[in-house]
């Protein structure tokens, strides 16, 4: 259970005599729960899952590693988080303040007045970061799958397609594999790619588009996270320049991500590189962002950040190039971060692909 000993070890640093966990996420990461409605009331010496009747059969199933306690109507989630607090011996409860309300924090003073609500720095970000092996397992199935579905979705790149086709293909292609998706698709396509996350349309294909796919799968609770860009027909000379150079900054930046390394020099270094054709003023955004329960877990990988690179992490990398009126490109991949380097989970082909 090394999740609930890394979580518990914290709680102790931070001198947390009693957390609730609210999260969804947070839940589902410390139990393995899949449902949508779970919390978790965690001292040192005890740990209770808290959910209503409709979970009963499915959290006995799934939550091993902390005793499990149900409720049903007319008894409220509150009403039965109180009565457990009580029974724990519970005066004072820190609570995720990244996730609940004033509003929600307000009824909670008023229904439970004799508990001290104190807000609890953010213990799970952290923790979550570093990947477990069983966790990179199913990292790693996530973006086979996300590969499979880059290769049946080139197979609709031609003049005619609509964006909202080949969008519909790729939802379509997940739901028959057993995943969820990580995000909702981005199909954008000639002028429409200079949207960094533009939404499908019923534009069609042309020759000479730039069409930029951006899809992930979510399979067994765990995100991929993949961008290509390809051409219709034959690309131009300028086409290729800026994708050469996408490439090229992704390829360094990738190749520069090793432990102690800051994920703002990472990203600086993709800009320098897009700077040489006087392209990085057309990059926006930062170069990506850490992965896992969430296609946002928790990790920032841009100019500001202030995170150190680590064994475990699982980062995507994707530059992008965005000029109005013209296109965009786009290239990402997820990467783990090993004792000394990466390896790269997604393998779909990097080189500008002239479809079909």
């Amino acid at each position: 259970m090394p999740a609930l000993d890394d979580l518990r070890a914290s709680m102790k640093e931070h001198r947390i005599s009693a957390l609730w966990l609210s999260n969804i996420d947070s839940v589902a990461w410390l139990t393995g729960f899949s449902g949508s409605a779970g919390q978790v009331v965690l001292t040192q010496e005890d740990g209770r899952f808290l959910t209503d009747s409709r979970y009963a059969i499915q959290a006995q199933k799934q939550v091993t590693n902390l005793a499990v306690h149900t409720f049903a109507s007319p008894t409220s989630s509150v009403e039965f988080l109180g009565q457990h607090a009580s029974a724990m011996g519970i005066e004072k409860l820190w609570f995720e303040a990244e996730s609940v309300t004033v509003a929600a924090l307000k009824r909670l003073q008023e229904k439970l007045s004799k508990i001290e609500w104190i807000p609890a720095p953010d213990l799970i970000a952290p923790l979550r970061l570093v990947k477990t092996e069983d966790e990179l397992v199913k990292l790693r199935r996530a973006c086979q799958l996300a590969d499979a579905c880059f290769a049946h979705a080139c197979r609709m790149i031609q003049p005619g397609a609509t964006e909202r086709q080949i969008h519909l293909e790729i939802e379509f292609f997940f739901k028959r594999h057993g995943a969820d998706l990580s995000f909702e698709p981005i199909v954008v396509s000639g002028a429409n790619s200079a949207l960094p996350h533009g939404h499908a349309t019923e534009k069609t294909l042309a020759l000479g588009d730039f069409v930029t796919m951006d899809f992930g799968a979510k399979l067994d609770g765990y995100c991929s996270d993949l961008t290509r860009t390809v051409v219709v027909g034959k690309s131009t000379d300028r086409q290729r320049e800026i994708y050469d150079q996408v490439l090229k900054a992704q390829m360094a930046a990738i190749n520069a991500m090793k432990p102690g390394v800051s994920c703002k020099t990472v990203d600086e270094l993709s800009r320098r590189i897009l700077e040489e054709k006087d392209l990085a003023r057309y990059f926006g955004h930062g170069l990506g962002h850490s992965l896992g329960r969430l296609v946002h877990d928790g990790g920032a990988l841009n100019a500001s950040s202030t995170q150190i690179l680590a064994p475990g992490q699982v980062w995507t990398v994707e530059p992008g190039v965005y000029i109005p009126g013209f296109g965009g490109v786009r290239i990402e991949d997820d990467v783990v971060i090993t004792q000394d380097g990466v390896e790269v989970l997604t393998a779909s082909p990097k080189e500008l692909l002239e479809l079909p």
